[in-house]
């Protein structure tokens, strides 16, 4: 686990750097959910460039898409493009590496971003793979901004509607959005009993804890009759003070100053767990 800890920092390296190249970004919620990618990509799903056509392959969607530059750095660590072609192209005109997932480039299954479309859509993917007796599962990670869009629970009602037990959806719950405080915005506590009056098994966890993730989709996994909800409690901006848990970070810029801490700040925690391991 400590090693994909260090490579969960290292990660966000390359996402500070594509920020930094393509001058923007979703820093903040980037920071938060690379663990929850990280996991899943590295331990949990069974998904690789060379299964990019295999229908039985594990399916994810990013709805909370416009944290983009970690699925982007994922997806390069895994191998379905080069992490240097990402950081020139990032943001540039014409670039297929936009701000937002783009099924045009390989290892993305849906085009996202406008919130509250990710869970309906996995909510089709899994009744298709259950009619396909396929053994595929699917996963979409939300932000806990867009638990906002009734969208989300038309989706959970159908996902229970449907029981689809190879369904497992993933709340980055940072607690902050664009325009401040979730809980200020549009109170969402407790999210737990929420999902749970839906129909839907439940399991918190700490977010930016990458064991604690593994464990929780393994639990997911058995679970037989019903779709799973992780909740992720996570720290906008994670693995630097520079951000943590500020809303000003949500699509910020770094100056060269924050710049150079921030990536002081990701290398010890990178080494710390290097050490660790």
């Amino acid at each position: 686990m400590e090693n994909l800890t260090a490579k969960s920092f290292a990660l966000r390296e390359d996402v500070v750097n594509m920020i930094m190249a393509g001058k923007g970004g979703h820093i903040g919620g980037d920071m938060s959910v690379i663990d929850t990618l990280t996991a899943l990509y590295f331990n949990v799903m069974n998904v690789s460039p060379e299964k990019a056509d295999d229908p039985d392959r594990d399916m994810f969607i990013m709805s909370k898409g416009h944290s983009v530059e970690a699925l982007y750095a994922v997806l390069a660590a895994k191998g379905y493009f080069p992490i240097e072609r990402v950081i020139r192209e990032f943001s540039q005109f014409g670039s297929q590496f936009i701000g937002h997932p783009n099924n045009k480039l390989p290892g993305i299954e849906m085009n996202s971003g406008s919130l509250g479309h990710g869970l309906p859509v996995a909510v089709g993917m899994a009744i298709a793979g259950k009619m396909d007796h396929s053994p595929r599962r699917v996963y979409v990670v939300m932000g806990d901004g867009e638990l906002a869009e009734g969208s989300v629970w038309e989706g959970a009602m159908s996902a229970t509607q449907y029981n689809l037990d190879n369904l497992c959806a993933v709340v980055d719950r940072n607690r902050l959005q664009i325009s401040g405080s979730t809980e200020d915005v549009m109170h969402q506590d407790p999210l737990e009993e929420r999902f749970a009056s839906f129909g839907w098994n439940v399991i918190d966890v700490n977010g930016n804890d990458i064991d604690a993730l593994i464990h929780a989709f393994a639990v997911a996994k058995s679970v037989k009759g019903k779709p799973t909800v992780v909740i992720a409690n996570t720290v906008k901006g994670y693995g630097s003070a520079v951000m943590e848990n500020k809303a000003a970070w949500h699509h910020h810029l770094p100056s060269q100053e924050e710049y150079e801490q921030i990536m002081k700040d990701l290398e010890a925690h990178k080494t710390a767990a290097m050490e660790k391991g």
